[in-house]
Parts: structure tokens; sequence; C-alpha cells
């Protein structure tokens, strides 16, 4: 079964509201970084894409090659189906990327379909794709299909906010702070951006983009 989708401000208003009354740590958190952002995105072809060409880079690194790719048009599922390699080097692709792009380009990912799967299945049906992992996808469900109660526990930026905000002696591996977010359910993406926008604060820096 499909759960609660963020559509919108205030859905992500009333998640935020529900974890500062759960967990005052979260209470605290909010007080510091104000309203928490949307961080909603078109769903299909271009929002994946986007998610791993933002795989283990900046994110000044990953808006530039994204700039690129949109400038040379192979953000298009076709196009990207059809590159050859020179064409998405030069766009600053590395090798490896490359090869994934264009695997989910031509895979058989039906993308309106998802919309319709409950979490986990989204999940699994993206990670059968070379080049997507669980924190791609993860990424994907929370943001491009607005799910509201996923979570990225893989997330560098997470696990770091986790460890700043709840005051633990070393960052929780994912294991660990994936056990520790079922707590936050059914809100677990709010969550997600709460950490992320504590992270922001206390380190000045970006958690993704």
């Amino acid at each position: 079964m499909v759960g609660r989708i963020i559509e919108g401000p205030d859905c992500v208003a009333e998640g935020a509201a529900w974890l500062a009354a759960a967990e005052p740590r979260f209470a605290h958190a909010l007080v510091l970084t104000g309203p928490l952002p949307l961080r909603r995105r078109p769903e299909g072809f271009a929002a994946l894409l986007s998610a791993i060409v933002s795989q283990q880079v900046s994110v000044a690194s990953a808006n530039a090659i994204w700039a690129r790719l949109e400038a040379a048009g192979l953000t298009d599922r076709a196009a990207m189906a059809a590159a050859d390699d020179e064409a998405l080097r030069a766009a600053g692709l590395s090798r490896q990327k490359a090869r994934y792009g264009r695997a989910l380009a031509q895979s058989a990912l039906d993308f309106d379909a998802l919309r319709h799967l409950p979490d986990a299945e989204v999940v699994a049906h993206l990670v059968a794709v070379p080049g997507i992992g669980v924190w791609t996808a993860e990424i994907y469900a929370m943001f491009a299909l607005g799910r509201a109660d996923v979570f990225a526990p893989g997330d560098l930026a997470l696990q770091e906010g986790a460890r700043l905000l709840f005051d633990l002696p070393e960052r929780p591996k994912d294991r660990a702070l994936r056990s520790m977010a079922e707590a936050w359910s059914p809100w677990r993406s709010v969550a997600a951006r709460v950490l992320w926008a504590y992270y922001h604060v206390i380190r000045q820096r970006e958690g993704i983009r």
C-alpha cells in the first residue's frame, strides 16, 4: 500500500510538528533551522539520472555536470540511451556514470508504475537497474515520489546530522541509523529534512543537491 505523499509545504510542516512533539531534539533543531524546504522534484528519468550524477561528488560538481547534460540535451531518456562515450565524457560523466546513465535510459523501468507501488517495492525495482543503489533509490522515493516515510540512512550528511543532534559518540552507520529512524515513522522523510537542515546550520555545508 502506498502511504502518505508529501505534496506541499503544509505536509512538511505537519510532519515537522509531529516530530517536534515526539522528540525534543527535533524541536530544538527546528528552532535553529526554521521552516523546512519541500525538496520535491518532478518524477521520471531525469530525476533518477540527477541522483546518479550526484553520487559521490560535491554539490557544486553535480550542479555543473547537470548543467552540461541539460545543455547537450542528454537529460532526455532517448538521447541518453543513444549517446556515445565521447559525448558523455564531454558533459563531465565518468566512465562508470556514463555506463549507469545509459543503463537507466535503456532499462525497462516504468516510471508511471512506480508511483503506485509500496515504498519497499519502489526501492526493489530501482536497485535492479545497474548503478542504482539503495541510497539513490531512497532519495528518488523521497523527493521525486514524495514518500513521507522513507529514509536514506546511508547518506553521510544524515549520519553526521544525527550524530550532532543526538550527541552520539560517533557517526552512526547505515544499519544503526535505519534502526534509530524507526521511531520517526510515519514521517521519516521529514526527519531526514530536519537532519539535513540542522547539519547545514551547524556545519554550514550542503547535505544534498
